[in-house]
Order: C-alpha cells, then sequence, then structure tokens
C-alpha cells in the first residue's frame, strides 16, 4: 500500500477519451454503460485504452432526458476530491449527476440536496437539519435498539415456519418505521395516510426519480425495452402524485416541533416539509434501504470466525458498560466500526459524483496533470476511487480489519459519503447530512446481532438496485452479557 501522491509538478496532459458522434455517440455510451458492457467494464476498458485514470465520456441518461451528458470521469482516489471542493466547482442541480427529476416530485421546491452552497437558503436548510441532528441524537440508539427487537423477532418468526427469512421485506418496513417516528413524535407511519406498507409507497417515489440514471437488472427483460421505458423519457410525476401526497400529509402533520423550529430560521412551513421529506425519504431512507443488505452481505460472507471476533469484542464492550449499549461502548468496538467501513469501501452506497468547474481547474491524479475547463461537467466513480491499487492493498477483497489500528488512516479515502471519510458534514458543504447516523446506527446494529446470535448464514442475490440478502441460519448466543 502506498499513499496518496502530494500535489507536486506533474506532467500536464490532454484528458483523453471522447464523446462520440452527435446524439447516437451519448445513446451508444448509454447501451454500453447499461447493457453491453455494465458499469464495471465501461469504465475499466477506458482506464485500459487511455492509460489514464481521468478521461472523458458520455453519463446516462442522455438525449431527450439531460441537456448534455459530457463529463470529464474520475475513477482514482486522488483526483476524486476535487469534486468536494465548493470553492472550486459548483453542485447546482446536479445531485443526480446528468439528469434532474422534475420539482413536482419534491412539492415544487428545489430542495437542499440540488443547491448549491453559494445559494444562501442552502447555508439555512442544511443548518436546520444538523440542528435537528443534533436536537435528536440522544432518541437515536433507544429507539432503534426498539425497531431491531422488531426486527430479529420478525426474522427468528419466519425462519422458525419457512426455514428462511427475506431481510429486505423486513428492513425496508422497520427502516422507514424508525425514521418516520425519529422525526416525527414517535407516532408510527401505520398510524398515518401512509398505512402499514410505507416502505413500498415511499420506494414507488423514489423509483422514477432514479430510474433515468440506473438499471432494473432483470435478465429476463430485453434491453432495448428497458431502456426505452427507464431511459428515453422521465416517468411522468402524475403516476406517483397520490403516494407523495400521503407522504407529505403524514409529515406535515406530525413534523410539529422541527417546523416550528424551521419557521425561526426564516423557512415557510410548505418548503420545510418538503425538504424534511426528501432528506427522510430520499437522503436517509435510500441509505438504510440499500445499505444494511450490503453489510450483512459482506459481514455474512467473510464467515464464522470473523463472527466470533465481531461477537467477543461487542459482548465486552457492553459489558463494561454495565450490559447497556451506550455510545461509550459502541465507540470502544474498533473492529466493528471497521468492518463498516471497509463495506462502505468495497461498494459506496452512493456510486456516482458529480460537480461543474467554475473555473479552469487543475486535477492531478497520480502520475499526471489535467487542465479542466470552466463550465465542464466532473463525474466521479466512487467504487473505483475507493478501491484505488496505489491506496488499498487488495482493493477487491473485503477486509474487516483493515481500518483497525494504524489502518484508520485510511478512513480519509472512503468518500462514501460526498466528502473525505474523516470530514465532518457542515453547513456550507455537500457532504451527506446523515454520514454520522449511518455509521453509528450500522455499528448498534452488528451489536445487536452479535449481542443475541453467535453466527448466521445467508444467501445473497442481485435484485434490482442492490442486493437481497436471506437468512438461512441464525445460531443464538451461547452466552450473553
Amino acid at each position: 500500500m502506498s499513499s496518496a501522491s502530494s500535489q507536486k509538478n506533474l506532467p500536464l496532459r490532454e484528458i483523453p477519451g471522447g464523446y462520440g458522434l452527435p446524439f447516437f455517440g451519448a445513446i451508444k455510451d448509454r447501451y454500453d454503460f447499461f447493457y453491453n458492457l455494465g458499469v464495471d467494464r465501461y469504465f475499466r476498458t477506458r482506464m485500459e485504452k487511455y492509460k489514464s485514470t481521468v478521461f472523458r465520456c458520455n453519463m446516462p441518461p442522455g438525449p431527450f432526458m439531460a441537456k448534455n451528458s459530457k463529463v470529464v470521469a474520475l475513477v482514482d482516489a486522488v483526483s476524486f476530491p476535487i469534486l468536494f471542493d465548493v470553492s472550486k466547482v459548483e453542485k447546482r442541480d446536479i445531485f443526480q449527476g446528468t439528469y434532474m427529476a422534475s420539482t413536482k416530485f419534491t412539492g415544487g421546491h428545489r430542495v437542499c440536496s440540488f443547491l448549491d452552497p453559494s445559494e444562501p437558503k442552502h447555508a439555512t436548510l442544511k443548518a436546520l437539519f444538523l440542528r435537528t441532528l443534533a436536537k435528536l441524537h440522544h432518541r437515536f440508539l433507544p429507539l432503534f435498539s426498539s425497531v431491531t427487537d422488531d426486527i430479529f423477532a420478525q426474522i427468528e418468526g419466519e425462519l422458525g415456519k419457512k426455514g428462511e427469512s427475506n431481510f429486505n421485506n423486513v428492513n425496508d418496513v422497520k427502516a422507514f418505521e424508525f425514521l418516520f417516528r425519529l422525526y416525527c413524535n414517535d407516532v408510527k407511519p401505520a398510524d398515518t395516510k401512509l398505512g402499514a406498507n410505507a416502505g413500498n409507497l415511499v420506494t414507488k417515489w423514489l423509483l422514477p426519480q432514479i430510474a433515468p440514471v440506473t438499471s432494473l437488472g432483470l435478465k429476463w427483460l430485453p434491453g432495448f425495452i428497458e431502456d426505452l421505458f427507464l431511459h428515453t423519457f422521465p416517468i411522468p410525476f402524475f403516476l406517483v402524485k397520490s403516494h407523495y401526497d400521503k407522504m407529505y400529509d403524514a409529515f406535515h402533520n406530525n413534523l410539529g416541533p422541527l417546523l416550528d423550529d424551521a419557521e425561526k430560521a426564516g423557512l415557510k412551513r410548505d418548503e420545510a416539509c418538503h425538504n424534511f421529506v426528501f432528506f427522510v425519504c430520499f437522503n436517509s431512507y435510500a441509505a438504510f434501504k440499500f445499505f444494511l443488505p450490503e453489510l450483512l452481505k459482506h459481514v455474512g460472507s467473510a464467515g464464522e470466525a470473523l463472527h466470533r471476533h465481531l461477537a467477543e469484542e461487542i459482548r465486552r464492550a457492553v459489558e463494561r458498560e454495565g450490559g447497556k449499549i451506550t455510545v461509550n461502548a459502541l465507540n470502544n468496538m474498533p473492529l466493528t466500526e471497521s468492518a463498516i467501513w471497509e463495506a462502505l469501501r468495497i461498494e459506496p452506497p452512493i456510486r456516482y459524483q458529480y460537480a461543474k468547474a467554475k473555473e479552469d481547474i487543475i486535477i492531478q491524479s497520480h502520475d499526471a496533470s489535467y487542465l479542466v475547463k470552466k463550465g465542464e461537467t466532473i463525474f466521479g466513480f466512487q467504487p473505483f476511487a475507493t478501491k484505488d491499487p496505489k491506496i488499498f492493498e487488495n482493493p477487491d477483497k473485503y477486509i474487516p480489519d483493515r481500518f483497525v489500528g494504524e489502518g484508520k488512516r485510511l478512513i480519509e479515502y472512503v468518500y462514501w459519503s460526498n466528502g473525505k471519510g474523516t470530514d465532518i458534514p457542515g453547513a456550507n458543504d455537500k457532504q451527506c447530512l446523515g454520514r454520522e447516523m449511518i455509521i453509528l446506527l450500522s455499528r448498534l446494529f452488528l451489536a445487536e446481532l452479535f449481542l443475541r446470535y453467535d453466527t448466521f448464514v445467508v444467501e445473497v442475490s442481485n435484485y434490482l438496485f442492490s442486493y437481497t440478502v436471506t437468512f438461512k441460519s441464525l445460531t443464538k448466543a451461547s452466552s450473553s452479557t
């Protein structure tokens, strides 16, 4: 393992690559991206062809859906952080990349994720969210612990009856329940217009917004059919309007004090509510929906030896706290935390980052410098940056103790949250607001798991945008704290 290149005089090289024929080049690249090559090979073949980790290419969806598909792609750990430097790049309306869904999906408002820090309302909204998270922080552990009680009770019940239990089905329901109760005065979604299937309703609202930049991954569906329906024209809002109306009403009726705080900050209740809906349902819920199955996939596949070490560490830390899971106990679980960071590194929940150059910028990779012109779109493919072989040994291998001890310094290069792994979100940057909560609650989830069980077996399959994780067995803890 070698450290990242420091800023130094590297040869200035013209950015290789290109965009092909007008209109048709973008469509060809879209088919390569989704169907002919697949995402990883799309970037890897260009890296090899141009012998560069900085190159030009098109990014979907392309014609009809986006004004411009042309990007300068960054796929190494050294060049990637330019995407976080808001003094040099702009993040306006580029949260979803070259495509932006209609603001009808967010009540007619450009919510915080689409605002650039130079826009005054960005700091107001992000500061509100940061204060809200600080205000609710004391509720994270007890509420999430209660929700995980329900999760494991349901999984055990299904294992007893059917011999297996689909984690995603349980997680989708309970993750949203946790978030809604956290922000909405402990009211359960089932007691609102959202009903018992609130998670499914939110997912239906999410899909039209992310469909243009992703693939369903259904092998039985011909690529040209999926491309026609997902990537050629936007899916209209009216198809999910009734769902969003229920979401908005449920939040507006129950956010209460948080909307009062928003008014004190100079925001209208309506705009603040739409921002909370997006923050909870898109930024936060999507992270839990997709990351916890990924975490279980990697920890489960690592085998019984890792499970034994995690169980020993977790039980020892909890025992020191009098048998209770506290923040202090979670902070004394270095292997547990490392296993989570390693899952975030090897498969970041957010795969793509975008920005536009505010000025002419010199970007450095490991071995060359490149000039990006003002106004050009810069794209970062995160899974390659966080698996940069010049930073990480055995980059494609899940190594759960990678970030223990001296290895902890490598957390800087885990860019999953739109910032360096060591950065703390602030009101004037674009780093993920839920960064700390995701890591904290992922540690709590593993703690709850290994306080109950010595080991487990899961079966993993690809489905839609993530993985389906099915528990095949859970071995009850041989000893408990």
